[in-house]
């Protein structure tokens, strides 16, 4: 359980310094231009994805249905993020 939860974390944390890039991009160039909104876009993507990955690995006991799952989620991610760059820009 400690380790589940050590993972959880190590989720959060990820997903939270992911958002750095876009900020720090944003200090050194003028081509990324994003929005407050977009930051809470993007953190409720990437926190939606890591726990779905962390329900997914915790639910399903068969090594290939864990891959599934997640090659599942994370596809559903970049197809969403996709779109949004599409409509965005």
């Amino acid at each position: 359980m400690i380790t589940q939860n050590k993972r959880l974390l190590g989720i959060l944390i990820f997903a939270g310094s992911l958002l750095f890039i876009p900020l720090i991009a944003m200090r050194i160039t003028n081509e990324v231009d994003w929005t407050p909104l977009d930051f809470a876009v993007m953190a409720v993507m990437l926190l939606a994805t890591g726990l779905g990955i962390e329900v997914a690995l915790r639910v399903t006991k068969v090594p290939w249905m864990k891959v599934a799952a997640v090659a599942a989620i994370l596809f559903g991610f970049v197809m969403v993020w996709g779109t949004l760059v599409h409509l965005g820009g």
